[in-house]
């Protein structure tokens, strides 16, 4: 074995690379795994260009490139690129990029004339700049896989959350409730995991106002019991406050929210704070950095650890959610 890191019966080496946006995940992932991160040095010149260099030979490895795609999300996205590109020039045999939160992940249909497709985009700029697979977790539209030209490994949230809500509120009534209609197959999914019931907002979002909601109906049976929102994501957190104060206001029991990225952007401390929760849930794809009571942080480090050891060592990602592991 090297110093490196794990090598297989054919000498092919993994190797852990970190980005500047999240790198405690990163160390955490690799503590995990019991490999090294690759000492790397990266700066930002002074009109913002960034600079990326691999202090030790990459040659003939298998890289993992993890990058966790907060604010300033451009940036990020920018380093990412640049140190697959670096790989790609310094003849690593394949290049995966792991990046928990994939970003521009909301832009992936044109709902209007002459919009982009963003999440496209940056499919094609990875494979461009040299990755042959992304990783990522609980993207916002699964079509988003079929933006890469190769392999695209899906990882689910859902198993690390729901542990925690079924031992936690092992003897609550729980319902599980949809934020809107867009995220009912995710709730459904979180029924069948929890043997719990389903219920369903429906909302309008106002067209000329982004980030602005109005709550019409919930839909299901929600008195007296506690209600489980889920969503992939906590943005500015408008939607699932709303919700929350739509769910007591029809007597439920309790309130609680269960989401695998949060981006808690702007507003989102004040409203979290100031809303009905009972506690909320998230897992570490991003950093937290602002302060919100009732907030609970699961670590994603073990599943993104066994899914990148599933890869390297060519076995199957899928068996870490179908119990065939």
């Amino acid at each position: 074995m090297s110093s490196s890191g794990v090598k297989r019966p054919n000498d092919k080496e993994i190797k852990l690379f970190s980005g500047r946006a999240y790198p405690e995940l990163a160390q955490e992932i690799s503590e995990l795994m019991g490999v090294p991160l690759v000492p790397t040095r990266a700066l930002a010149y002074a009109n913002s260009e960034i600079y990326v260099r691999f202090e030790e030979s990459v040659r003939g490895s298998d890289a993992f490139v993890i990058q966790s795609h907060a604010a300033p999300v451009n940036e990020w996205i920018m380093e990412q690129l640049i140190m697959v590109d670096a790989l790609k020039r310094a003849s690593a045999k394949r290049i995966t990029v792991v990046a928990p939160f994939y970003p521009y992940a909301r832009q992936d249909k044109k709902h209007l004339g002459r919009e982009p497709i963003s999440a496209r985009l940056l499919a094609d700029m990875f494979r461009a700049a040299g990755a042959h697979r992304i990783m990522s977790v609980d993207l916002h539209a699964a079509q988003i896989m079929g933006f890469f030209d190769g392999p695209v490994d899906h990882l689910w949230a859902l198993p690390v959350l729901a542990e925690y809500v079924m031992d936690k509120y092992a003897d609550d009534d729980i319902v599980v409730v949809s934020p809107d209609a867009g995220r009912v197959r995710l709730a459904d999914m979180w029924t069948d995991r929890l043997h719990a019931s389903l219920a369903i907002i429906h909302k309008r979002r106002d067209p000329n106002k982004a980030n602005t909601v109005a709550v019409h109906e919930v839909v299901g049976d929600v008195e007296g019991k506690t209600c489980l929102l889920v969503d992939d994501m906590i943005d500015t957190a408008g939607t699932i406050c709303q919700a929350a104060e739509a769910l007591m206001e029809r007597g439920a029991k309790k309130v609680i929210a269960a989401a695998t990225h949060p981006v808690l952007s702007g507003p989102a401390a004040d409203r979290l704070n100031a809303s009905p929760f009972e506690e909320v849930i998230v897992t570490n794809t991003l950093p937290v950095e602002v302060k919100i009571d009732n907030l609970t942080v699961l670590s994603i480090a073990p599943l993104i650890a066994k899914a990148i050891h599933e890869v390297f060592e060519d076995g199957s990602v899928t068996s870490l959610f179908d119990g065939n592991a």
